[in-house]
């Protein structure tokens, strides 16, 4: 393989694994935006319990309800941006890869075809050697 080819598919490989990191990373990140979604939902059941419960809680249970709502929105805004940015992440992942598959392709086609010309020049080579020998 020539070295120009083996630098495009390395450069592409390195491009495909610092994508594949910043894909995990973002998933890991909107598994924590949705573990605190989840945890919004536990403390308003929570204290619709204690509501339930405590005649002093029950009173402040709409203005906690009013914070908690903005909150919930806010978090759920977060994981919107978050899932935006993963199928980017995703859709670059997959561009990268193709181009990493074309490089690929490319290089194993260049090798073939200087394979199949060394063989015809040594076949060339052959037969010339055959016509001298007849020759003399």
């Amino acid at each position: 393989m020539t070295t120009w080819a083996q630098s495009l598919i390395r450069i592409s490989n390195y491009e495909v694994e610092t994508l594949q990191k910043r894909l995990a990373e973002i998933s890991d990140r909107k598994a924590k935006t949705e573990m605190r979604l989840a945890m919004l939902e536990a403390e308003a059941e929570g204290e619709q319990d204690r509501a339930r419960q405590d005649v002093d809680a029950a009173m402040m249970l709409r203005a906690y309800l009013n914070g908690w709502k903005q909150k919930k929105a806010a978090v759920q805004a977060d994981v919107a941006a978050i899932e935006a940015e993963e199928e980017g992440a995703r859709d670059a992942l997959t561009s990268a890869f193709e181009e990493l598959k074309k490089f690929e392709h490319v290089a194993e086609t260049t090798r073939l075809n200087a394979l199949l010309a060394a063989g015809k020049r040594e076949t060339a080579a052959f037969d010339e050697m055959g016509l001298r020998r007849r020759a003399v």
